[in-house]
């Protein structure tokens, strides 16, 4: 018999933003992991970055098994399935034998000797997998490994709205591989983390997931988290072992000191979600995997407007996917496996919204080569003659310009209405380092959001204040008058706020704080050249 699901509760748009961020959040994780595996700790003034090599050897940016096998049950997540039904679990199980098969870059010894040995049964591919497990387990007494923990995240949103469902599916999942008691609790504690960021934006979901596990398990694992406080990510080295690999990730998120909100510095709430990961990189031995299993927490709590967007630009693996399709089967999990009503985000193309027309292209008032623009223009029959895309609005599934289907799209999430952001300053920010560093390659790039009006000279403005140190007031009056008959932007008190606070008049001396990929193929962020701003010390409260 099936079981009964509740249906997931309806997101709004920082909800949203956080479930995103939660399949994105462990890929980019893991490719920041993959270039260190099984190294020793690095030291503090060491910046992990997306070189790619380890044991693939992997491009730049690419993801490894942690995220390859999540990708398997993201895909049977997104059709809304109930994943503690058998035949979700055989889908599931079917999907890892095809990873197998033909996509495995890298497997945990246990994970191949299951899988392999589940082939060679007959039956059921989930029953034929989880009696293979458990034959390990009885014949492996260390078979606690982080093999499953590694790939729970997207487990919680497909449970998004009953807690004590989402637990029996986090066991059922992981019992495919791992039906030890130890990775049973592990991603039990995991997916009750995550499933609390997403709905209420704190971390305080994986304490509160201590009452999910069996009442004689609960104390351990409250020590087991105290320590993982107490304790540098690096204590918990050798940590692949899922209570290290978890206690690894916890103490780099909650040891790791949240920034204030000072944008003329650019320093950002947000970026806790890059020094955490860092840290937890830095911790050393099975780094993607730690980073992986951190990375799906960070991003729900962040979301995805809080990822780094050259991240989100790198990022990419097995089969064929981007940090764009991961965020498509994320959100559609987290929506019970439907779309919204425009049909993102699996449609080709999103609509143009009402009230807009026609396309519009205007050159930017201090620099030719950004050309602003609207979404009704890419839906035009006339070429777009740019070599790169900066949208700030949602966007199908479709190559950006059909002219030229190689040209660089980066996509914003960047809502355009005011307190829907979370995270407001920082994807701004990110927004117009993005066209600076575009147009430092040498890129003509199109900057545009669906109407043209609101988003677009927000970000403009702030991008003439990097590249000429244009002031707020003067570069929105500048834009103010070749947007006329189309100018919003007004209205959005928040946005304008942000504005001001990120292109203020005293920035003469500024110097670009985008540094260029070097020959290394480093494709991670980097932050300013100059010293970075003292940020706050104190550490996250964790209730």
């Amino acid at each position: 018999m099936a079981n009964a699901r509740i249906p997931n509760p309806r997101l709004d748009a920082r909800g949203a933003d956080r479930a995103a961020g939660v399949l994105l959040g462990a890929a980019v994780g893991d490719a920041l992991g993959v270039p260190y595996e099984f190294q020793a700790t690095l030291r503090d003034d060491r910046q992990p970055r997306m070189i790619g090599g380890g044991l693939g050897p992997y491009e730049p940016g690419e993801y490894s098994d942690d995220t390859q096998m999540q990708v398997c049950i993201a895909e049977v997540a997104a059709t809304g399935a109930d994943l503690r039904d058998p035949d979700a679990l055989d889908a599931i199980a079917a999907g890892f034998q095809r990873w197998l098969a033909g996509g495995a870059s890298d497997v945990g010894n246990q994970t191949r000797a299951v899988l392999s040995a589940a082939n060679r049964a007959s039956g059921a591919a989930g029953a034929a997998m989880l009696g293979a497990a458990r034959d390990y387990a009885a014949q492996h007494p260390q078979s606690a490994g982080n093999g499953s923990l590694m790939r729970t995240g997207i487990v919680a949103l497909a449970h998004l709205g009953d807690a004590a469902a989402m637990a029996e599916a986090a066991v059922a999942v992981s019992a495919l591989t791992h039906p030890d008691p130890d990775c049973a609790d592990a991603c039990v504690l995991w997916c009750s983390g995550i499933r609390t960021a997403v709905l209420e934006g704190t971390f305080d979901g994986v304490r509160a997931g201590l009452d999910l596990l069996p009442a004689d398990r609960r104390g351990l694992w409250a020590e087991r988290l105290d320590e993982a406080e107490t304790h540098p990510p690096h204590h918990f080295s050798p940590n692949g072992w899922v209570v290290s690999a978890l206690q690894a990730a916890w103490s780099a998120i909650t040891r790791t000191a949240v920034p204030d909100l000072i944008p003329s510095q650019r320093s950002f709430p947000a970026q806790h979600l890059q020094l955490a990961l860092e840290a937890a990189v830095r911790a050393g031995n099975d780094t993607d995997t730690v980073a992986a299993i951190a990375g799906a927490l960070l991003g729900a709590r962040w979301g995805c407007s809080g990822i780094p967007l050259e991240w989100q630009q790198a990022v990419h693996g097995w089969p064929g996917l981007t940090g764009a399709d991961l965020v498509g089967l994320a959100v559609r999990t987290a929506r019970g496996g439907q779309d919204d009503g425009d049909g993102w985000p699996s449609a080709p193309h999103t609509p143009v919204p009402a009230g807009v027309s026609s396309g519009f292209t205007v050159p930017h008032p201090h620099d030719p080569g950004v050309v602003l623009g609207n979404l009704a223009l890419l839906k035009g029959s006339e070429p777009v003659d740019v070599d790169a895309v900066v949208s700030l609005c949602r966007m199908g599934t479709a190559p950006v310009l059909t002219a030229a289907d190689d040209a660089e799209h980066v996509r914003v999430w960047l809502v355009d209405r005011d307190g829907d952001n979370a995270n407001l300053h920082y994807v701004v920010d990110q927004a117009a380092h993005q066209v600076l560093r575009l147009r430092g390659a040498g890129k003509r790039v199109l900057l545009h959001c669906a109407a043209g009006q609101s988003r677009t000279p927000a970000v403009a403005a702030v991008y003439s204040h990097l590249a000429t140190g244009t002031d707020a007031e003067t570069a929105l009056k500048d834009l103010r008058e070749v947007l006329v008959g189309g100018w919003q932007l007004s209205a959005h008190v928040e946005l304008l706020d942000a504005v001001h606070a990120l292109a203020g008049p005293a920035a003469t001396t500024r110097t670009s704080p985008v540094r260029r990929s070097g020959e290394n193929g480093d494709v991670s962020p980097a932050l300013d050249p100059d010293p970075e701003p003292e940020r706050q010390t104190e550490f996250l409260k964790v209730k």
